[in-house]
């Protein structure tokens, strides 16, 4: 469903869905997501804690969404789910469904991937979206009734993470390609196509090395590259502490980001100007 679309269903209902990427912990409105990224492999469940960080009761609804990844990195609602994503809908198992948390309390989520038998090997992918329910409010009659049909929107915030199955022994590469300076928001930025090849998805960190500068002069973390796609464009925001100093020789490292630390996947030297 396009963001549009949300819009109008949610005008006719009265309220207005705000949906936000995540990031390491994703919090938006006064719920927090952790981690924001499942990775399973069919046999072991994980969980995830949901974390009322506001001053009242609320309530939480929990439900699969089909999401899919452009050339820009955007991830879109999908109308027609493919017979992949339908597979990964199926095997999905999560509890609860719906919580109700008080302020500032947590609640722990199980998911776990159970792969019917005969699927064939390969990574599978749904999001979980995390959806606020609003609660319930008494409509008061206006002293004087306005003309015409009248809507009140009331924000529902939802958090959505990628909860991926990976079956079989798979593999990816990646690469690195067309580094330049742009501009990202009207800011300095470090601008590259990232590819992948391979069975699965790609996930970790993009970083900006330049020659005598210890820290990255730009770093994006949380970079992936679905399997619906072989190639995405990243735009990393330059440092403030390097902006109009970041031209001459750099190395871009792509490192995958693992329980045990990170990985280097893709690394290339470049020339920006």
């Amino acid at each position: 469903m396009s963001k549009w679309t949300s819009s109008i269903l949610a005008a006719a209902l009265g309220a207005a869905i705000i949906t936000v990427p995540t990031t390491a912990q994703a919090g938006v409105g006064d719920l927090l997501v952790a981690p924001t990224r499942i990775v399973l492999d069919g046999r072991k469940g994980a969980e995830l804690v949901l974390n009322n960080i506001g001053d009242d009761a609320a309530t939480y609804r929990i439900s699969v969404e089909f999401r899919r990844m452009n050339e820009k990195g955007e991830i879109n609602d999908v109308a027609t789910p493919t017979a992949a994503e339908k597979l990964a809908e199926d095997m999905i198992v999560y509890a609860p469904r719906k919580v109700t948390l008080a302020p500032h309390e947590p609640q722990a989520i199980r998911i776990a991937g159970r792969p019917a038998s005969g699927i064939a090997d390969g990574e599978y992918r749904v999001h979980l979206l995390f959806r606020a329910i609003p609660p319930a409010t008494p409509v008061a009659e206006p002293a004087e009734k306005p003309k015409g049909v009248q809507f009140k929107l009331t924000p529902v915030y939802g958090v959505t993470i990628p909860v991926i199955v990976r079956l079989g022994n798979l593999q990816a590469t990646a690469g690195i390609a067309d580094v330049k300076l742009e501009k990202n928001g009207g800011a300095e930025a470090v601008g590259l196509e990232l590819t992948r090849a391979g069975s699965r998805s790609t996930f970790g960190e993009v970083r900006v090395m330049k020659a005598g500068i210890k820290d990255p002069i730009a770093i994006q973390r949380g970079v992936a590259v679905y399997t619906e796609i072989n190639q995405r464009h990243v735009s990393i925001p330059v440092q403030a502490a390097y902006f109009g100093k970041v031209a001459g020789p750099v190395t871009v490292e792509y490192r995958e980001t693992t329980d045990d630390g990170s990985n280097l996947i893709a690394s290339t030297q470049a020339v920006l100007r």
